[in-house]
């Protein structure tokens, strides 16, 4: 049998930089650390990526990929509270994998134009896959709220997500964040629309939470 094809050095560059950026955070890792990781010279590294902004932007170019991929995903009109949670886990799993975008989200908004632009269309797809659940919910009469309420509840779920690790590594800058952290942030964003939940639909959010009150 053959042998897998070797890597292209351009993809390892940026499969390398991710996990560093994920594991040190983007401000922290230089152009030498990558190519002193990849045992390349720097004009190797140079030919591929001219700096650590054009490596950052080929990374945030696949993050945006993938989310917009998720975001795209059809929302059906009768929308559980199971479906809301599943939806939820799967935009934080994306969030775990590109990590460093949101755990430094703000250093890279006030210095990268292109994330700067592109991160907040991302924000306005978000606001309105949101409101389509919170909205979804509400037609299947598991959810009762006014259209303010429910817009208010999409912009808090948007503003937990977005922010959440942000959170975790304020609240303990010392200790690694692990993947639990996400299920933490999908169980606090469900509990924004807690409140508004009756019958079924409430006892079935306790049974889903149930895992994450002693987390």
């Amino acid at each position: 049998m053959e042998g897998k094809p070797k890597r292209r050095t351009r993809e390892r560059i940026i499969e390398l930089s991710h996990r560093l950026f994920n594991d040190f955070g983007e401000p922290n890792v230089t152009t030498s650390m990558i190519g002193d990781e990849m045992n390349i010279s720097p004009g190797n590294l140079y030919y591929h990526f001219r700096n650590k902004d054009e490596i950052l932007n080929a990374i945030f170019s696949d993050f945006e990929r993938e989310m917009d991929t998720l975001l795209a995903l059809p929302v059906k009109r009768r929308i559980s509270v199971e479906d809301a949670w599943l939806f939820l886990h799967l935009v934080f799993e994306l969030i775990w994998k590109y990590r460093f975008i949101y755990r430094d989200l703000n250093d890279l908004l006030s210095r990268n134009r292109i994330i700067e632009t592109h991160f907040k269309r991302i924000l306005d797809d978000s606001l309105k896959v949101a409101l389509s659940l919170v909205g979804g919910m509400r037609e299947s009469a598991e959810l009762a709220a006014t259209d303010a309420e429910i817009l208010a509840l999409a912009n808090t779920i948007v503003l937990v997500v977005t922010y959440w690790l942000s959170f975790e590594y304020v609240r303990n800058p010392r200790k690694p964040i692990d993947g639990a952290a996400m299920g933490r942030g999908a169980y606090h964003a469900m509990s924004m629309v807690a409140p508004y939940l009756a019958g079924d639909a409430k006892l079935l959010f306790e049974k889903l939470s149930h895992e994450y009150l002693t987390a």
